[in-house]
């Protein structure tokens, strides 16, 4: 197994300003004045906290069941069903990793929030999201460097509780992450805490592609992402 570690600070994630405007659903040029304000006010906040931690592990033993729509990682069976078997089918090993923004940014949410300032609450909100999804894109940058080297690509990331793979299955993935360098905690309905935390499966290999926009695959209509998609 070979695995990896980081760290981000937030200037190191090059976070846009506009782009959490289109995460609060401001349309193009609404995201101005103010707003722009507040959101870039949030980002501010965001560089006094603990950095964004990431980290992945390769798991070289990979097997597959067509059949069962099953991966097998270390003799853990993962039920990952219909989609995301499909996509990762012809991986030569997988790639598991968590990455956290950490627990200090949905406490600011929290707190402006009960305050009564939803529209700040919301703003650090969408802040938490981009910050761990900039911090997994570097994790991802990284890892795609290493697996060039052999002349292997990667798929997407694929997350439980999405696409048909049943959230609690992340007991099973944390399990393979024994470390836990991200500091990561299951509730026991199987959510991360801290909440702004993402984790899952990404396939290696030189049978195995990169989909630009999977939303296609994915039944869930009430994603953000999607959402964003759709206006571009």
């Amino acid at each position: 197994m070979k695995g990896k570690n980081f760290s981000f600070n937030i200037s190191e994630l090059d976070l846009s300003v506009p782009r959490i405007g289109q995460m609060l659903n401001f349309g193009e040029g609404e995201c101005e004045g103010v707003f722009s304000e507040m959101i870039f006010s949030a980002l501010e906040e965001a560089e006094k906290l603990p950095p964004a931690r990431a980290e992945y592990t390769i798991f070289e033993a990979v097997k597959f069941s067509d059949a069962e729509k099953t991966i097998e990682i270390n003799d853990i069976i993962f039920e990952v069903n219909r989609i995301v078997s499909s996509q990762l089918r012809g991986s030569d090993s997988i790639a598991v990793f968590l990455c956290t923004a950490g627990p200090g940014i949905s406490e600011k949410s929290r707190q402006a929030m009960e305050a009564g300032d939803l529209l700040t609450g919301y703003i650090y909100d969408a802040v938490g999201n981009e910050i761990v999804d900039a911090a997994f894109n570097l994790l991802y940058k990284d890892l795609q460097k290493h697996t060039e080297v052999s002349g292997k690509k990667l798929t997407n990331r694929y997350n439980p509780g999405y696409c048909d793979w049943k959230v609690d299955e992340q007991e099973k993935l944390f399990r393979l992450m024994p470390d836990n360098y991200c500091g990561i905690r299951l509730n026991s309905s199987a959510l991360m805490d801290p909440e702004k935390s993402v984790s899952g499966f990404i396939g290696i290999g030189r049978n195995v592609r990169f989909n630009s926009f999977t939303c296609g695959l994915c039944d869930r209509t009430d994603c953000i992402y999607r959402n964003i998609k759709d206006k571009e």
